[in-house]
């Protein structure tokens, strides 16, 4: 069983940025797309951004020109920088692994912007 833990969360101010991480029990990445989503309080999980095994990457418009998804396949970790953070940011983030009908999802971590 693959776990995915999320790490990096916390408390910024508007305009503020944060890095989070997520790293996998074991190698999978080669093989994997990665993805990162997230939840806000009353509101469906939506995708924010991608990063293909291959190394190609998509964001949700609402992010693009302010966070970046990156991979290490050597540490088995994903990240995502986050810059210019708003307030409609805020969230709990989650990270997420999958291939094919394979699909892996870590515990989620908060991320508060204060205005």
């Amino acid at each position: 069983q693959v776990q995915l833990v999320e790490s990096g969360g916390g408390l910024v101010q508007a305009g503020g940025s944060l890095s989070l991480s997520c790293t996998a029990s074991y190698n999978i990445f080669s093989n994997y797309h990665m993805a990162w989503y997230r939840q806000a309080p009353g509101k469906s999980r939506e995708l924010v951004a991608h990063i293909a095994s291959s190394g190609g990457t998509n964001y949700a418009d609402s992010v693009k020109g302010r966070f970046t998804i990156s991979r290490d396949n050597a540490k088995n970790t994903v990240y995502l920088q986050m810059n210019s953070l708003e307030s409609e940011d805020t969230a709990v983030y989650y990270c997420n692994a999958y291939r094919g009908l394979q699909s892996y999802w870590g515990q989620g971590t908060q991320v508060t912007v204060s205005s």
